[in-house]
């Protein structure tokens, strides 16, 4: 079975955050404070009110601490799915660590990673990458589970879309495998359409795409 992050079974799966910035680049950006289905602007760092109400979203570095768990937790849980449900047997530990060390990147000015906090605590992710033609790639979305089925993943989306127009991008595409049914149904809620295949990524079994506007 191929290993680590250019081939491995966790690089294809769902790619699961609302506003973010309006601005791209090594400028300052305002967190996003989600509180009671309102959207309001916080300073980065700043405790939002009601914090046990309350969403926040705002760009992380891809090698923060919180990140780093992040993309661990993302990464096992993928690949492992994909292992169980193949060959009946989760992710051999060293392919594991070679997948994780492999998972850097999403900096800017060609990328960005958002990570979402739930009563200000690390709940999820999600993040873009530019291709060309003012294409943009949805990759890394996820949630602990603990923080699904509260709304978060919709909103990772729709934060990453929001900061892949900041630079340019009119157009977002992913790709999801067939056993992430909850990915298929999120992205298909949120206004993908399923297109014809746009890479050759050997896992990947569904792609989708959306304009910008």
């Amino acid at each position: 079975m191929p290993s680590g992050f250019s081939a491995g079974p966790a690089l294809f799966a769902s790619r699961f955050v609302f506003r973010v910035a309006r601005r791209f680049g090594h400028k300052q950006f305002p967190a996003v404070t989600v509180r009671h289905a309102e959207i309001t602007c916080a300073s980065a760092g700043r405790v939002a009110e009601n914090a046990h109400m309350t969403w926040t979203v705002a760009p992380e570095p891809y090698d923060s601490p919180v990140a780093v768990a992040l993309w661990r937790a993302y990464y096992t849980e993928v690949s492992d799915r994909w292992y169980l449900l193949h060959e009946g047997h989760r992710t051999d530990p060293r392919e594991l660590e070679r997948g994780i060390a492999a998972g850097a990147g999403l900096a800017p000015p060609r990328g960005r990673l958002l990570v979402a906090r739930y009563a200000g605590e690390p709940a999820g992710s999600a993040g873009f990458r530019l291709l060309d033609g003012g294409t943009a790639e949805l990759t890394r979305v996820f949630l602990y589970e603990g923080m699904r089925g509260k709304g978060g993943a919709a909103l990772l989306v729709r934060a990453a879309e929001d900061a892949a127009r900041a630079p340019g991008a009119t157009r977002m595409i992913l790709d999801t495998r067939g056993d992430l049914v909850e990915a298929r149904a999120l992205y298909a809620r949120l206004g993908y359409a399923e297109t014809e295949p746009h890479n050759g990524d050997p896992y990947a079994e569904h792609w989708f795409a959306r304009q910008l506007g």
